[in-house]
C-alpha cells in the first residue's frame, strides 16, 4: 500500500468494532496490516468478504490454543512495529502472547490494547458495550432532548471516535517514539476515557457557565432554535447551525424573517421555544428539495439531512469522492486526504489466506508450512 504510513507493519488480532476500525485506518493510510483469525471466530457476524472495517488487509488464520500457532503469532510480531488486540484485560497474556512476552522478542514493538473500562479500574472485567461507554464517561447523559431520555448516537463516539480512532491516534504516536528511541509500549485505550476526551469543549463550556448539565437546552444540543433539525414538507428533514451573529442573520434574510422583531434576541435561552415554534411550522411549508434550493450553499449553515442511501448521491459528495465503491461495495472513502502522500484505493478483503507468503517471508520453507496446515494449526 502507499500513503504516509508505507513502511508501518501492523500485527491485528481479529475482533468486531473499535480494534478494526483501528487497523483499518492504519491500512487505508498505507500501513501493512495483518489481520489474524482464531478458527472459531473466522465466520464473524459480517462476512469478511463485505466488512468495511475489514478492507485492506492480508490475512492468516490461526489456532491460538495450539502451541504451535501461537509461536507463529510471535513470530509475526517479531517482523511488527505494532499489534492491536481488543480482548478482555488478561486473555492475551493467557495465551501467552502478552505484551511482557511479545516485548520481550520486539523491544520496539508498539503493543495496543482496545478495551471499553481499560485494563484497571473496578470495570475492568465486566462485559459492556458502546452504549455502556459513553453512558459512564459522561457523554450519554448529554444526548437527547429536553425531557427526554438520554438517545446513544448509535456507537460512534464509544467504538469509533473515543475508541478506534483514538486507538489509531496512539499507535501512530507511540510508533513515532519508537522509531526515534528504540523503545517499544503498550497502549491503555480505553472507551470510556476517550469518549470523555470527545466532550472536551463541553468541559469547557460548563466550566465557564455556558452550559448546563441538562440535556436539550443548550446552544449545540437542539436547545436553541437556530442549531437544529427540522421536518419539511415531503416528511424529510434538513439541518440548521446559524450560531454566528452573521450567519444568523444571512439566515434570517434567507426566511423572510428579517422585520419579525421575535428573532432578535438570538441567545435569549428564554426565547428559543418559541422561536422553534415558528421555525417548524414555517420549514413545514416546503420539501426538503426546495429548502436547498433556497439554502444550500449559502452562509445560513445549512445541509439536507440524508440517508445512507442518499448520501452518495449528493453532488458535493460525489464531487469529492467521499464514497467510493468496491467490489460492488458502496463505502466511505479513506480520511483525511494529503496533498504530497497519495494513498491507494481500498481493496475489500481477499478470500484467500496470505498464509504461504507471510510465513514464507519469516523463513518457514513449505515442509514447516504443510506441517501447519495439516495439524490445522493455520487455515
Amino acid at each position: 500500500m502507499a500513503g504516509p504510513l508505507t513502511g508501518v507493519r501492523i500485527i491485528e488480532m481479529a475482533g468486531i468494532g473499535p480494534g478494526p476500525f483501528a487497523a483499518m485506518m492504519l491500512a487505508d493510510h498505507g500501513a501493512e496490516v495483518v489481520r489474524v483469525y482464531r478458527p472459531a471466530a473466522t465466520p464473524g457476524v459480517i462476512d469478511p468478504m463485505r466488512d468495511v472495517l475489514a478492507r485492506s488487509r492480508q490475512w492468516i488464520c490461526v489456532d491460538l490454543k495450539d502451541a504451535a500457532g501461537i509461536e507463529v503469532v510471535r513470530d509475526l510480531a517479531k517482523t511488527a512495529d505494532g499489534l492491536i488486540e481488543g480482548y478482555r484485560p488478561g486473555v492475551m497474556e493467557r495465551l501467552g502472547l502478552g505484551p511482557d512476552v511479545l516485548l520481550a522478542d520486539n523491544p520496539r514493538l508498539v503493543y495496543g490494547r482496545m478495551t471499553g473500562w481499560g485494563q484497571t479500574g473496578p470495570y475492568a472485567q465486566a462485559a459492556g458495550h458502546d452504549i455502556n461507554y459513553i453512558a459512564l464517561a459522561g457523554a450519554l447523559h448529554a444526548f437527547g432532548r429536553a425531557g427526554d431520555k438520554p438517545t446513544p448516537p448509535i456507537n460512534v463516539v464509544g467504538d469509533f471516535g473515543g475508541g478506534g480512532m483514538m486507538l489509531a491516534f496512539g499507535m501512530v504516536s507511540a510508533i513515532l517514539h519508537a522509531r526515534g528511541t528504540g523503545q517499544g509500549q503498550v497502549i491503555d485505550c480505553a472507551m470510556t476515557d476517550g469518549s470523555a476526551v470527545l466532550m472536551s469543549m463541553v468541559w469547557a463550556l460548563q466550566a465557564q457557565g455556558l452550559w448546563q448539565d441538562e440535556r436539550g437546552v443548550n446552544l449545540l444540543d437542539t436547545g436553541a432554535h437556530f442549531y437544529d433539525t427540522y421536518a419539511t414538507a415531503d416528511g424529510k428533514y434538513i439541518s440548521i447551525g446559524a450560531i454566528e451573529p452573521q450567519f444568523y442573520a444571512e439566515l434570517r434574510r434567507r426566511l423572510g424573517l428579517e422585520s419579525d422583531k421575535d428573532f432578535d434576541p438570538q441567545m435569549d435561552a428564554r426565547q428559543w421555544s418559541h422561536l422553534k415554534q415558528k421555525l417548524t411550522a414555517l420549514f413545514a411549508t416546503r420539501t426538503q428539495a426546495q429548502w436547498c434550493e433556497l439554502l444550500e450553499g449559502t452562509d445560513a449553515c445549512f445541509a439536507p439531512v440524508l440517508s445512507l442511501r442518499d448520501a452518495p448521491k449528493h453532488p458535493h459528495n460525489r464531487q469529492r469522492r467521499t464514497f467510493i465503491e468496491i467490489d460492488g461495495i458502496e463505502q466511505p472513502a479513506p480520511a483525511p486526504r494529503y496533498s504530497v502522500t497519495t494513498s491507494d484505493p481500498p481493496s475489500m478483503q481477499s478470500k484467500e489466506s496470505a498464509a504461504d507468503a507471510l510465513l514464507g517471508k519469516l523463513g518457514y520453507d513449505e515442509a514447516r508450512i504443510a506441517r501447519l496446515r495439516e495439524r490445522k494449526v493455520i487455515g
